[in-house]
């Protein structure tokens, strides 16, 4: 039954058996400690493109759909670029809330104001297609500003993971510029060791709180892609600071940030 599981998931990230045989996948019940010190439940999934070697920690939790928070403006900001809704990474919009913020501050803020008005700008018919076009999660729209915030669109970390995987190998249907015009808002610290690129989401529904976060990491030229998701009902936890620990934290623990990857 495990094996089951774990082939369904390698298809749902694009992940194909040949290349990710079962005996190459691990899951990893210590990685369970982390979550345990922060009081939340989630999962992580870890795949090392170079190795072929793919990790994860509760893989029932990894297919399981939920809003995406602010991890869907890796989406919106693709569309934006590729409509011209979003003119550059420079570009401000004329919204009080956040007026002063460029494009790249919103992204890595997670600031909502800015991408609903470029999701307005962008218009729920063009926004459909490409959600249909790029199969994202469950397709789902109800109002062209809130859709992703809200209980219509929903995605599993499988999926999220299978998304950034494309879109660092230029899979996605859009311009390569504009792919690499993401990635670049993406990349979060850069040192001689490594490039750590991730987008992060927070959320909250009736009394529970989830994060997200999902990325990779690339050593020597070499990426492997994860994806966090957590979610707690213990109003005392910090869940953006959870939700960035947990990630480095296990990502240390399976031997990055050294530059031997």
């Amino acid at each position: 039954m495990l094996t089951k599981r774990l082939g369904w998931v390698l298809l749902a990230i694009g992940l194909s058996l040949t290349a990710c045989a079962p005996n190459n996948v691990k899951t990893v019940k210590e990685w369970e400690k982390y979550f345990a010190q922060h009081k939340v439940e989630g999962t992580f999934m870890l795949f090392n493109n170079s190795q072929g070697v793919f990790k994860v920690y509760n893989i029932d939790r990894a297919s399981q759909r939920t809003r995406p928070a602010s991890t869907f403006d890796i989406f919106s900001s693709l569309i934006g670029f590729h409509t011209g809704a979003i003119k550059d990474s420079n570009m401000v919009v004329p919204v009080e809330a956040v007026k002063d913020l460029t494009m790249a501050q919103a992204f890595k803020t997670n600031a909502d104001p800015y991408f609903q008005e470029v999701a307005r700008r962008i218009g729920q018919p063009v926004m459909k297609s490409w959600l249909d076009s790029v199969k994202y999660g469950n397709m789902k729209i109800s109002r062209v500003d809130t859709f992703w915030l809200d209980n219509s669109l929903e995605i599993s970390p499988d999926e999220e993971l299978g998304f950034v995987k494309q879109l660092y190998f230029d899979k996605l249907p859009f311009a390569k510029t504009t792919m690499k015009a993401v990635r670049d808002v993406m990349l979060m610290e850069k040192t001689p060791k490594y490039e750590l690129s991730y987008k992060t989401g927070f959320a909250t529904k009736d009394t529970k709180k989830q994060g997200w976060i999902v990325g990779w990491v690339e050593e020597n030229r070499h990426p492997s892609f994860f994806v966090l998701n957590i979610e707690t009902e213990d109003p005392a936890v910090d869940i953006p600071k959870a939700t960035m620990t947990i990630a480095k934290d296990i990502l240390t623990d399976a031997g990055y940030f050294k530059g031997e990857m």
